[in-house]
C-alpha cells in the first residue's frame, strides 16, 4: 500500500511536462531575433561606410576638377572709332518709275530699243503710224487756208460798203452784216489754227520718246498691234540712278531720327545684303512720311543712294543701317563674352598671378548691341582680355589655359536699336547662349 503510494508521487504531472519545452523556445527565439538584429546592424553600417567612402572620393575627385585649368578662348577689349546706327528692313524702289502709254491710237511700228538697255530722256523708243495723224493736219492747214481767203474777201467787201455808208449810198444795217461776216471768217481762222496745233501736237505724239533717263524693261506690246491711246502699257523705265530705298521704325525710335532731320542733317544710310554681312551701298536719309501707321506703329522712311554700280535692284530686300552717331573710342567686345547674372551683365575676365591664369567676375555696363560686336559703357579697360568660350565651367578664382579666339572678322557697326529685334533683318545678342548659367553666377551674386 505504501509503495504504490511512492510510485505516484514519483510520476511528473501534465503541466511539468509542457513547461521545459516552451522555455526552451523562448530562449532560440531570442537568440535569434538579437542574430537578425546584429546582421542588421551591421548591413546598415556598411552601407554608411561605402556611402561616405563614395562622398569622399566625389570630393576628392571635384576637388581635383576645380584645381584643374580650364580651356577658355580669350579676346582682348578693344577700343576704336564705332558708327551707332539703327536697323530696318527696306525695300529698294526706282528713284522714278514710268509706264509708257501712247496718247495716240493707231498701229505700232517696230520699236527702237532693247529690252533692259539703258535709254536717256527725251530718246525715241517707239513709233505709232503718223500717216492718219499727218494727213489731218494737212487737212487743218486746208482748212486755214482756205477760211483766210474768204476772210480777206470779206474784207474788202467790208471797205467797200464803208466807203458807201459814208458817201450815204448804203444804210448802216447793211455795213453791219459785212461786219459781221468778216468776224465770222476771223473767228473760223482762229479755230483752224487750234486745229492745226491739235493736230501737230498728235502727230508729234506718234513719236514715243522716253519720259526719264532709265532703264528699259520688257516689251509688253509687239510691233503691229493696234494701240489704244492712254490705255495701252507698252513698257516700263526705271530710273537705278539714283535709286531709293523704303524702310520703317517705329515710333519710339522715330523722335531721334526727326530731330536730326529738323536740324537738316543728313543721316548716312548703308544697304547691307540678305544675310546683313555684305554692304552693296552707302547713301542718305532724305525724309520721313508725314504720318505714323496706326495698325503697325511705324513710319515709313525713304533714303537715297547713287548707285553708281547698279547693285540695288527694284523690289530687292535689304538690310539698312541708320548711322546717327559716332563714338570716337568705344570699349569693344563680341557679344559672346556678355554673360547674364541676377545682378545684371558681367564677363569672365583673366587675371594672371603666381598660379597662372584665373578669372574673376567683372560686371560690366552694356550700351548697344547688335550681332556679334558689343559696346561698354565701363568696367573693363582696353586690353583687358575676357572669355568667348567656355565660359560654362568658370567660377571665380578658377584656373584657365588661356588661347586667343580665331578673329570673327566682326568689323560692323553697333546698332542704337538695343532690345529690338527686326529678325527679318538680324538678331540682336545682349548676352551669350551660356548667359546666366555659369556655374558660380549665384553664389557670387550672394
Amino acid at each position: 500500500m505504501s509503495i504504490e503510494t511512492t510510485s505516484e508521487s514519483r510520476q511528473p504531472s501534465p503541466g511539468a511536462r509542457t513547461d521545459a519545452p516552451a522555455g526552451k523556445m523562448s530562449w532560440v527565439r531570442a537568440v535569434t531575433y538579437l542574430v537578425l538584429v546584429c546582421g542588421l546592424g551591421f548591413g546598415v553600417w556598411h552601407i554608411y561606410q561605402n556611402q561616405q567612402q563614395t562622398k569622399e572620393a566625389s570630393a576628392r575627385q571635384a576637388a581635383a576638377l576645380l584645381n584643374r585649368p580650364v580651356p577658355v578662348q580669350v579676346a582682348a577689349v578693344d577700343e576704336r572709332p564705332m558708327p551707332i546706327y539703327l536697323t530696318a528692313l527696306g525695300t529698294v524702289t526706282p528713284y522714278y518709275s514710268v509706264t509708257v502709254k501712247a496718247r495716240v491710237s493707231g498701229e505700232l511700228m517696230p520699236v527702237k530699243f532693247s529690252e533692259g538697255q539703258l535709254v536717256h530722256e527725251g530718246d525715241t523708243i517707239m513709233t505709232i503710224d503718223p500717216r492718219p495723224y499727218q494727213a489731218a493736219l494737212d487737212q487743218a492747214k486746208g482748212t486755214l487756208a482756205h477760211d483766210e481767203a474768204l476772210l480777206k474777201d470779206a474784207q474788202a467787201e467790208y471797205a467797200r460798203y464803208k466807203a458807201l455808208f459814208e458817201a450815204g449810198v448804203v444804210s448802216k444795217e447793211t455795213l453791219d452784216t459785212d461786219e459781221a461776216t468778216m468776224g465770222q471768217y476771223q473767228g473760223a481762222i482762229q479755230s483752224d489754227k487750234a486745229a492745226i496745233e491739235t493736230a501737230e501736237l498728235q502727230l508729234g505724239w506718234c513719236t514715243i520718246q522716253s519720259p526719264i533717263t532709265g532703264r528699259i524693261g520688257l516689251r509688253l506690246v509687239d510691233p503691229g498691234n493696234i494701240i489704244t491711246a492712254n490705255t495701252t502699257n507698252l513698257v516700263v523705265i526705271n530710273q537705278f540712278q539714283p535709286i531709293a530705298v523704303y524702310f520703317t521704325l517705329p515710333e519710339n525710335e522715330l523722335p531721334q531720327v526727326l530731330g536730326k532731320l529738323a536740324a537738316d542733317r543728313r543721316l548716312p544710310v548703308d544697304a547691307y545684303d540678305h544675310a546683313d554681312t555684305e554692304k552693296l551701298a552707302t547713301g542718305e536719309l532724305v525724309t520721313a512720311d508725314n504720318q505714323i501707321d496706326p495698325t503697325t506703329g511705324t513710319d515709313k522712311l525713304k533714303a537715297v543712294f547713287t548707285n553708281v554700280d547698279n547693285r540695288l535692284f527694284p523690289d530687292q530686300f535689304v538690310n539698312i543701317h541708320l548711322v546717327m552717331e559716332s563714338r570716337a573710342r568705344a570699349l569693344v567686345v563680341p557679344t559672346a563674352a556678355i554673360q547674364s547674372g541676377v545682378d545684371g551683365s558681367y564677363v569672365w575676365a583673366t587675371d594672371a598671378d603666381s598660379r597662372g591664369d584665373t578669372v574673376k567676375m567683372q560686371p560690366v555696363k552694356v550700351a548697344l548691341t547688335q550681332g556679334q560686336l558689343a559696346i561698354l559703357d565701363g568696367g573693363v579697360e582696353r586690353g583687358d582680355r575676357v572669355v568667348v568660350d567656355g565660359a560654362d565651367r568658370l567660377r571665380p578664382g578658377a584656373r584657365v589655359i588661356a588661347t586667343d579666339a580665331p578673329s570673327s572678322g566682326a568689323t560692323a557697326p553697333v546698332s542704337a536699336g538695343l532690345g529690338s529685334d527686326r529678325g527679318a533683318r538680324k538678331p540682336s545678342a545682349h548676352a551669350s547662349s551660356n548667359g546666366g548659367n555659369a556655374p558660380g553666377s549665384q553664389g557670387a551674386a550672394q
